[in-house]
């Protein structure tokens, strides 16, 4: 009996710095340089609830959002370095490591909401989730809604309905070789610059222009420095909230499901939010001021965007995968 006894204490001698090791809080870092009003900032909170009442306080989120931590380029690399937890990230920046993922990023790809979120939350977008993950260190998680994209621009430029008017426009764009190609793609004079700079920038001339989805422009006050909003619908874009990968195996088969469980609510909120926000939020622009081109010629932007890629561009275009262009094509 006794023997036993010491048998089982020695037991759980042995197996006790794995049973603490598990029950340490686990502290996750998420940064991003949104700023408070945007739905996928507000997600990063429902994320950080969802979380911790999964868990029961196990695992810990701290947000830190308006860039407080690193600027737009900086956090890509250091979640890569492991520096950071999570951050969002997208096809735009991670195409410099995997080159195809370029077209998700290119003017046009998308017609909608939903056929975006067929290609990134189901099978194909799994696939493409753990190739990112075992060729870059990032695992994404799943795709937020971010908005569709549209122009917006200063009193400089004067109203835009062709892609030939915005010759020599100094349109920002992040510092990335797929996001110059977008703007080289809607006609453009493409001007690489942090996104905590645009606001000064649109207001000193530095820039004339800048693309984003328009609650973006709203929460960011893009509207008190430009005078145009231009609905080219080029980007139905999407931002995708991801995890150190060396992070993510550190963690329970349990973990990683209470993670998948919370950013899967929190994409439904962001999702809804933001579109939501896009059916009533003209009417806001305009009585700011604005003038909203409601019918540019989106056709002849489309057949602009797909020259440029073909010719200027054709060293990001040359790595597409056209077989998955044409099936995502399908799902419409």
């Amino acid at each position: 009996m006794k023997k036993a006894v010491f048998a089982v204490v020695a037991l759980l001698m042995l197996a006790s710095p794995a049973i603490f090791a598990q029950q340490k809080p686990v502290k996750l870092v998420f940064t991003s340089v949104s700023v408070p009003g945007d739905a996928h900032t507000q997600a990063m909170f429902v994320f950080k609830d969802e979380v911790e009442k999964l868990s029961g306080g196990q695992i810990q989120v701290d947000v830190y959002h308006s860039g407080q931590l690193f600027t737009q380029q900086a956090e890509q690399d250091a979640i890569r370095k492991g520096t950071v937890d999570m951050v969002y990230t997208s096809a735009q920046w991670l195409a410099e490591f995997i080159p195809y993922l370029s077209m998700f990023g290119a003017a046009y790809t998308f017609q909608s909401y939903d056929q975006m979120t067929k290609t990134f939350n189901g099978p194909i977008g799994k696939k493409i989730f753990e190739e990112v993950a075992q060729k870059t260190g990032i695992r994404p998680l799943v795709a937020y809604y971010l908005g569709t994209r549209q122009l917006n621009l200063t009193a400089k430029v004067g109203p835009i309905t062709r892609p030939e008017q915005m010759k020599g426009v100094k349109l920002r764009v992040p510092n990335s070789p797929t996001w110059i190609a977008m703007g080289k793609a809607l006609g453009a004079n493409p001007t690489p610059m942090a996104f905590n700079e645009v606001y000064m920038g649109l207001k000193t001339g530095a820039i004339e222009g800048q693309d984003n989805p328009l609650p973006t422009d709203k929460n960011a006050k893009f509207y008190e420095v430009t005078k145009y909003i231009v609905l080219t619908n080029h980007v139905v874009d999407s931002t995708w909230p991801s995890i150190n990968e060396k992070k993510w195996q550190s963690l329970t088969k349990e973990q990683q499901g209470w993670l998948m469980q919370a950013a899967e609510k929190a994409r439904q909120f962001c999702d809804k939010t933001n579109l939501d926000n896009e059916k009533n939020i003209l009417d806001f622009f305009r009585q700011q001021g604005l003038t909203v081109i409601e019918n540019p010629d989106r056709a002849a932007f489309a057949a602009y965007a797909k020259n440029s890629y073909l010719t200027e561009s054709k060293d990001i275009s040359k790595d597409w995968d056209l077989n998955l262009y044409e099936e995502i094509q399908k799902l419409k």
